[in-house]
């Protein structure tokens, strides 16, 4: 029936008698939002991550081999224990003997190489038997040629130019190709077969290999589902502010990395860092954990170990990643202090032996577990810079609370340095009575205190 004038006018009335019964609420605009949509697991809030090359780790390279090493991972001080990608290789376009464990055949199965579902099992039993946590790389991006959705659904990958399956578009993976995410139906797969794990195998969450070739609203969906089963910890391999939105707990440094790298090869100074820190005090919310390191996998294998790509800076760089603001990462070998290249394509087991770098590492592990001021993301406090008279050669800052307290000086230049410090807005910022973290020496910090600091050398004094 055709509305007439009076029905009109009297529908008006009524909306214009009870406005607020049909308007919906409306957040107020000039109120501040928080960015931050999800809530860390508290296991987290102190944890250091230890990644594992299932295949170099033991001579064996099997999860029942590694499952013994880890009473020794949880001596070291450890969480959260990173597996590099569990399932199938590919076997079509290979690349070496064994291929790239980033080239998937299978996401719902287990690499025969590594073991079985049931040793995989064991492995996160009793890691969390130990208080360990347990993550698995998630290669979201691609498949390998032959993986089992070519067959089943050949119409949920990208397509090149030519019409057919395509590797990413400029690198040089020929060995994968990439799946498209236009499809609902492939959405679906992917985040069911990420709760299958969690659910099956008992994980604590994922890292996520290139995890911004994938839209961020599918990690944001999947990282719902996957947090409605149990608290998990996510990973992205990304740099990028849009993750921790939702998604991610952490996410890499990659420019961390860079300029101290940078800086350690003598192409930039101390300074070089201000910008990295400037963008993570005010553009990264306070709850994004930033995960610092000074090799993983990929820098092993393509650029070199630790001591290659750092030379002498490479104990300080070990520190900073601990003291600073971040989530500190090892990659396994490096408590042995292995200065090998490990291979990618084949079987090259780290060759274990003892190390001072395994009571390195112990030592600061500890110092960041039992330190609040320390820890990840709000958890921990904010570095606030303490300025001297040296900044190109010194990197000096102080991390506060009400409980702790560090006070941290890095001479990051290849000459000695005579380092001042004074703060004109907070003029006793560095002062107080502390214990130097390497010698247990007590040190007062006042307005006349100096430090003599050798080529590379580190001061991190804790109240």
């Amino acid at each position: 029936m055709k509305p007439t004038f009076v029905h009109m006018f009297a529908a008006l009335s009524l909306l214009a008698a009870a406005p607020a019964a049909l308007a919906a609420p409306v957040a107020d605009p000039y109120q501040p939002q928080e960015y931050v949509q999800f809530q860390h697991a508290d296991w987290t809030k102190n944890a250091s991550i230890y990644q594992i090359n299932t295949r170099q780790f033991t001579q064996e390279g099997t999860f029942r081999a590694a499952t013994l090493q880890l009473p020794r991972l949880k001596e070291l001080g450890v969480d959260i224990l990173w597996l590099m990608p569990i399932h199938p290789i590919g076997e079509v376009k290979r690349k070496g003997s064994l291929g790239s464990p980033y080239a998937v055949r299978d996401f719902r199965a287990v690499n025969p190489e590594l073991g079985t579902l049931t040793d995989l099992k064991a492995f996160v039993g009793r890691a969390h038997a130990l208080g360990l946590r347990v993550i698995i790389d998630w290669v979201g991006n691609h498949t390998s040629w032959d993986n089992v959705l070519m067959t089943q659904h050949p119409d949920w990958y990208a397509k090149g130019p030519d019409g057919k399956p395509q590797p990413t578009p400029w690198f040089n993976w020929d060995d994968i190709i990439d799946l498209d995410y236009g499809k609902p139906e492939l959405r679906r797969y992917m985040t069911d077969a990420m709760k299958y794990w969690v659910q099956e195998a008992g994980i604590d969450g994922y890292r996520v290999d290139a995890a911004g070739l994938v839209p961020q609203d599918f990690w944001d969906h999947a990282s719902r589902e996957l947090r409605a089963i149990k608290p998990v910890f996510m990973l992205a391999e990304w740099e990028s502010r849009d993750m921790h939105r939702e998604a991610f707990d952490a996410s890499y440094a990659w420019t961390w990395w860079e300029a101290l790298h940078d800086i350690a090869r003598g192409r930039s100074d101390a300074t070089r860092l201000h910008a990295y820190y400037a963008w993570n005090n005010k553009f990264y919310p306070r709850q994004a954990y930033r995960m610092l390191y000074t090799t993983n996998h990929d820098k092993n294998a393509w650029d070199g170990t630790e001591f290659e790509a750092f030379g002498p800076a490479v104990d300080a760089a070990i520190v900073f990643s601990f003291v600073s603001e971040g989530i500190p990462m090892i990659y396994n070998g490096q408590e042995a202090g292995n200065t090998k290249r490990l291979a990618f394509f084949e079987r090259d087991p780290i060759a274990w032996k003892d190390s001072p770098y395994t009571a390195f590492y112990k030592k600061l592990i500890a110092l960041k577990k039992g330190n609040t001021a320390l820890w990840n993301g709000e958890f921990g406090a904010r570095m606030v810079q303490v300025p001297n008279n040296v900044p190109q050669q010194v990197l000096s800052f102080v991390r506060a609370n009400d409980k702790d307290k560090v006070f941290v000086a890095l001479n990051l230049s290849d000459k000695p340095a005579r380092a001042t410090f004074e703060n004109k807005l907070q003029p006793a910022l560095h002062h107080g009575a502390y214990r130097d973290f390497a010698t247990g020496a007590k040190v007062d910090v006042g307005a006349s205190t100096n430090f003599e600091m050798a080529p590379w050398s580190y001061r991190v004094l804790v109240k």
